[in-house]
């Protein structure tokens, strides 16, 4: 399996291929743009039966041998089993078995229309980042450790990304983890969860401004690249490829736990600021797996919706980001987009390059087709699947108490986002599902207010908000934030 930037032509004959090992530990490619398999790896009907009764563990192995071709199977194997544990994934909710690692819950019926949750938060970190970051801590020590090499991880968080990475990465042998947070823009437990962590080679640094700022910090630092080799400096946002890939695998385990078999389709809602988790559900629909609807969720901070509805691409300048009762979405330039453009306009990484170009300098593009746009690509997006919907925060505090009162489970502001919008675009004799972003613990502040009572916390996290923290606050600035990654590294 070969991989290709989306801001560069499918490398030559002559040129060294690109493998999965070649881009596991960066995340930018040298030319700006992300990574993708030069071509998907398709899915048989008889892959999908014989999968059915897989473990997780072995599901993923499965789908990321298709991916990553240059990693011994025995040792892939042995990663996805060391990864994918009920020791690890341990923090299901009653009446939902840790060993399933992300198990259904049938939420509603209504006639042949049927609403069901994948818990995909039942990892250390009670979010759906842990699913692709804990595989992500072990990939990178097992490569590490064949090269006798160090790597220093740079990477931003709205909230769920820095402490996947931190518990993923924390005592990893060989690894430093710089993460940029917007400072005072977390919840109170999302930043406990971070600053509290006090092991040496974790980094912490608040930065004045929003995602945003701390998302075109990290892309900076990575686009100048002689710094980015002499400080051995790799990602885990969802622009690294591995983290992408490592998703793919909860949409097969989703369809194939709401399925009998293969004629059957279902779709799939996804609360979505970053574009990383429902562009792993657009991989995995062009690999072959069944998918009907992708249906993108967004809070207020609407950029995304606004595409799917339009045709346009408009990022919102800093001061127009709205911070939100679901701050993990509040981000209005997505990175992972790039990758569904680039398919969406038929792998021309020219047009690409073109078109993100002009969201740097003129702050977005249209494929409506209308006069004076970019491109009438629009009109192909439906035949992806993609439909998408908006929630407010009278929205998610609405849908938090229905979902709490009709079925007693307690969901988190995201994933209320995401069933609001579920309900707006199901179908009868299509099963939707509605990936969970996070426990509710982590968003305590409108589940109160929401329901009056705090949420369930599990064990361990009782006082997190009262341990001391460690961070550093800073501005957006990038010869700042080089100094400080250089000083820090000693490289």
């Amino acid at each position: 399996m070969h991989y290709v930037s989306t801001r560069a032509a499918t490398p030559a004959a002559s040129q060294a291929p690109q493998q999965f090992s070649d881009i596991l530990l960066g995340g930018l490619a040298p030319d700006g743009g992300l990574y993708l398999p030069s071509e998907y790896p398709q899915v048989s009907g008889a892959e999908l039966d014989a999968w059915r009764s897989l473990p997780y563990a072995d599901l993923a192995y499965e789908i990321l041998k298709k991916f990553a071709t240059d990693i011994p199977d025995a040792d892939l194997r042995a990663l996805t089993r060391k990864t994918y544990t009920a020791e690890v994934y341990r923090n299901a909710r009653e009446g939902e078995s840790a060993k399933d690692i992300t198990p259904l819950r049938v939420l509603e019926k209504d006639g042949a229309k049927t609403l069901i949750l994948q818990a995909l938060s039942n990892g250390p970190t009670l979010a759906f980042k842990d699913m692709a970051m804990q595989l992500l801590g072990n990939l990178f020590e097992y490569t590490l450790a064949k090269h006798d090499a160090e790597l220093n991880i740079f990477g931003a968080t709205s909230g769920d990304t820095g402490s996947a990475a931190e518990y993923a990465m924390r005592g990893k042998k060989g690894i430093r983890v710089f993460m940029l947070s917007p400072h005072n823009k977390m919840s109170a437990f999302q930043t406990a969860q971070m600053f509290s962590l006090q092991d040496p080679n974790i980094f912490n640094i608040a930065v004045e401004g929003v995602f945003d700022d701390c998302q075109d910090l990290v892309k900076a630092v990575s686009n100048d690249l002689p710094f980015k080799v002499r400080q051995k400096i790799g990602t885990v946002n969802s622009i690294n490829w591995a983290r992408v890939v490592a998703q793919v695998v909860y949409y097969f385990r989703g369809y194939l736990a709401a399925t009998t078999d293969n004629s059957q389709k279902v779709s799939f809602t996804v609360p979505s600021g970053n574009f990383g988790n429902i562009c792993a559900g657009h991989i995995a629909r062009m690999m072959g797996l069944p998918i009907d609807k992708l249906v993108a969720a967004t809070n207020e901070n609407d950029v995304l919706d606004e595409f799917f509805r339009t045709g346009v691409y408009r990022v919102r300048k800093s001061a127009e980001t709205y911070h939100t009762s679901s701050p993990s979405m509040d981000i209005s330039k997505a990175s992972n987009f790039e990758r569904f453009v680039y398919d969406l306009v038929g792998r021309d990484a020219e047009r690409v390059r073109a078109l993100f170009h002009k969201v740097e300098t003129a702050g977005g593009f249209d494929l409506s087709g209308k006069p004076g746009s970019d491109g009438d690509e629009f009109k192909l997006v439906a035949q992806y699947g993609f439909r998408s919907g908006r929630s407010t925060h009278a929205d998610r505090v609405a849908t938090i108490r229905d979902v709490q009162d009709d079925y007693d489970i307690t969901i988190d502001t995201h994933t209320a986002d995401g069933v609001k919008v579920a309900r707006e675009h199901m179908e009868a004799g299509v099963p939707m599902i509605v990936l969970e972003t996070a426990l509710a613990a982590k968003f305590n502040e409108t589940i109160l207010e929401a329901l009056g009572t705090d949420a369930p916390r599990p064990a361990g996290f009782e006082d997190i908000e009262a341990l001391p923290q460690k961070y550093l606050v800073m501005p957006a600035d990038v010869a700042q934030m080089k100094a400080y990654i250089a000083t820090n590294t000693g490289l």
